[in-house]
């Protein structure tokens, strides 16, 4: 694991290994855990200031989601994807977010709308000031509001399951500031095409922006590879 120095709050005894499991996906997300990394749980249980039963309850949680890989003789690692597990889950993603994005126009209601708008606002503020991890906790909510306007259940649940295979790379993804910008002005396509229920513009604006997304991942992956290793 990267050195960790953000404060840690200690967490309430209610629901810990739910606050725990939270606290643990902002860390993978954010790259604080790297991929492929061992989750020490001693070092983790005094980070966090739980004890190792919610802690590993915790972990099993995002281990459900995808986030963590429960290996034998090797406990708890962060997943690391190849090039062809993000291909083929970018490649499920694109159906599912195209579909979510469409429903959403023709059935997003004014409170909804105003609710979204009003998260891109303050997603803008914190792309104003380069706070990336406040930009980017925004940017999922945006999203996930996106897809609960779709209205189908079953639709939101694949979205979610699929969706958090990626985050972490999602997430990095906008480090760079040229591609960073690109992202807001796609998310600003897509709270026009919201606004005006045209569910082809949003159908579209999605998956460009999943695209590009998808892109710049395979390019840091291709980039972090060492010479000669296999995809």
């Amino acid at each position: 694991m990267t050195p960790m120095t953000a404060e840690i709050i200690a967490i309430p005894r209610a629901a810990l290994h739910e606050q725990a499991a939270q606290r643990l996906r902002q860390m993978l997300v954010e790259g604080r855990i790297r991929p492929g990394a061992k989750l020490n749980e001693r070092e983790l249980s005094e980070l966090l200031k739980v004890s190792r039963t919610p802690l590993r309850e915790g972990i099993k949680m995002l281990a459900a989601e995808g986030l963590v890989e429960l290996l034998p003789h090797r406990g708890a690692v962060a997943v690391s994807l190849t090039e062809a597990d993000v291909m083929n889950t970018f490649e499920v993603m694109a159906g599912l977010e195209g579909q979510s994005g469409e429903l959403a126009a023709q059935r997003i209601t004014p409170h909804e709308l105003a609710e979204i708008q009003a998260m891109h606002f303050e997603m803008l503020a914190a792309y104003t000031r380069r706070d990336l991890s406040a930009y980017y906790a925004l940017n999922s909510r945006i999203h996930n509001a996106i897809s609960a306007a779709a209205k189908n259940p079953v639709l939101a649940q694949v979205y979610n399951q699929v969706n958090a295979r990626l985050q972490a790379l999602r997430f990095r993804s906008n480090q760079d500031g040229e591609k960073w910008k690109r992202a807001v002005k796609e998310h600003e396509k897509m709270i026009e095409a919201l606004a005006t229920h045209d569910a082809v513009a949003m159908r579209d604006v999605l998956l460009a922006h999943l695209r590009n997304k998808r892109d710049v991942v395979l390019e840091q992956l291709r980039e972090a590879q060492p010479a000669g290793a296999a995809k």
